[in-house]
């Protein structure tokens, strides 16, 4: 059954403040080993982005973190904030709130799976000559990314492009909502991994160009059928 989207309980990540859902995230991806030690972090303003948050929660939430041992300030020309060389595990107690919604991420996969299945080999046989263009030039622009901030947002416009390229309205409504909910356990993610996944957007451009709406489906399936394995709730297992 998929997550119920109209009246969520304050149960997991929702009985977080914005702050902590930062500090949770980015401890979470150092915890799992998608952030490595001595890693620069991407500018305060790309991360409030990626993380759908304010500059000044991000800040804040930065600082504190240096302050837990997990991340370290360094000035100069090659300064910024980077993952602390030996950042201490357990250190933030707000993962544990993510760590409790392994469900509901499994249920939101999935429901995501069925959706944006469906839109892609409806947009296939639909052509959409005038979003082809656009679809590849953000594939581009996700290959020129520099880090997982600037991916993430262009991913999520790379996505929803899809989406509203031919298909209902209100499906593409029930679908833009699905994503959000999902993209609220978004974690960073090392940029060899997204590069890799940018492959499956390109050839899910060529299925829409090409009008092959079961190819368009079947790399759907596996791009986002792999979120079983990648998101933090299948790693490790």
């Amino acid at each position: 059954m998929a997550a119920d989207l109209r009246a969520p309980a304050l149960t997991g990540i929702r009985r977080l403040s914005a702050l902590d859902t930062v500090r949770a995230r980015i401890a979470l991806a150092i915890e799992l080993g998608l952030l490595g030690p001595g890693e620069r972090l991407p500018p305060n303003g790309e991360i409030a982005r990626a993380l759908g948050v304010g500059d000044i929660t991000v800040r804040r939430a930065l600082v504190s973190l240096c302050e837990d041992g997990v991340l370290e300030r360094r000035r100069g020309r090659n300064g910024g904030t980077l993952v602390a060389v030996d950042a201490p595990a357990g250190r933030v107690g707000e993962i544990k709130a993510y760590e409790e919604s392994t469900a509901e991420v499994r249920e939101l996969i999935d429901h995501r799976l069925v959706l944006e299945s469906g839109l892609a080999q409806l947009v296939a046989l639909r052509r959409p000559d005038e979003s082809i263009d656009r679809l590849r030039d953000l594939v581009h622009r996700m290959d020129a990314a520099t880090s997982w901030a600037e991916f993430h947002d262009l991913d999520a416009e790379f996505h929803l492009t899809v989406a509203a390229a031919g298909a209902p309205a209100p499906a593409v409504k029930q679908y833009g909502q699905v994503l959000r909910e999902l993209y609220r356990f978004y974690l960073p993610y090392p940029m060899s991994a997204l590069r890799a996944s940018n492959r499956e957007h390109e050839l899910l451009v060529q299925a829409l160009a090409d009008q092959e709406p079961e190819t368009a489906a079947l790399v759907t399936r596996a791009h986002v059928g792999e979120l079983h394995r990648t998101m933090f709730v299948g790693l490790g297992r």
